[in-house]
Order: C-alpha cells, then structure tokens, then sequence
C-alpha cells in the first residue's frame, strides 16, 4: 500500500455550512451515505478523515463504516488532488503498449507515487483502468486534456505544459 503524505485539514466555516445544508437535504432518506459523500466531496475537494468523522457523526453510523465506503469506492479520494490531475491509463492496451513505463517516468518527475499530491499542490497523479481511447494507446489525461500514442519521452514535454 502507497503511504499517504500527511497533509493538514483545512476546511472552511463556508464548506462546513454547505456539507450541513447537505445532512439537512438528506435527513429523512434512508440509505443517503452515498449522495451525502458524493457531495461532501464535491464540497472539499476529497474526503479526508475530519469529513468522514462529520458524516459518521451526522448519520449516526460507525466512523468504519464511513471508512470503509469511501475506501471501497474508487470515485472517492482521502487526499486532496492537485490544480492538474494526471490519470495515465493502465487498461490492458495501453498496458501492452507502454503505459507502466510511462506510469513510472510520471513518478520518478513529479517525486509522487500513486494517489499523491505533489507538496507544491500543482500535480497529483493516478492510474485509471480505462479513458476509452485504446485506438490511441498509451493514454493518459491531465485534468480534461487526453494526450496519446504516449512514450516516456512525452512525460516532460507534458509536464511542461503545466
């Protein structure tokens, strides 16, 4: 398992009062974990423990049972991302035609593993399984822009973009 850098919480009283507004809209529907965590989400950017403590709180369930849906689900993430959120897909044809090599060079330019942030917050970096593009394979995406036929020469012509 990659080890996570520790990084602060730093909610706001405005994200606070949206994630309430959010526990209110969703008082009296059963089975709301999911929407609830979906939108705290999309409130603070990722779900770090402090969150997960407030809708376990909320909802009257077990802070594990937070835990274990948003580690479970890979639509969420326990660390914040980065202004460019760079996904380098390993499904299978981009696997076969490079894309771990590719996965490393990202790793080794940005000092981050997997699911890392880079300290500055500029980068993050994730692997994805599909983008849907394996007529382009290698791919990879950074934030919306979807970059192909990849080699590890591309990586920092890429970065420099950024």
């Amino acid at each position: 398992m990659t080890k996570q850098p520790s990084v602060p919480f730093h909610g706001t009283k405005e994200q606070e009062e949206r994630l309430k507004k959010v526990f209110q809209d969703y008082k009296d529907v059963p089975g709301a974990l999911m929407p609830i965590l979906q939108e705290a989400q999309q409130i603070y950017g990722y779900l770090p423990i402090e969150v997960q403590k407030m809708v376990a709180e909320e909802m009257k369930i077990s802070l594990e049972e937070v835990y274990g849906v948003v580690t479970f689900y890979t639509q969420f993430s326990l660390y914040p991302k980065g202004k460019y959120s760079i996904n380098v897909c390993l499904g299978t044809a981009c696997y076969v035609r490079g894309s771990g090599p590719i996965l490393e060079k990202f790793k080794e330019a940005l000092g981050i593993d997997i699911g890392e942030c880079t300290s500055d917050g500029k980068f993050s970096l994730d692997a994805t399984r599909c983008i849907g593009a394996c007529g382009l394979s290698p791919v990879c995406m950074v934030n919306e822009d979807v970059y192909a036929k990849l080699t590890v020469d591309d990586v920092e012509k890429i970065l420099a973009k950024y």
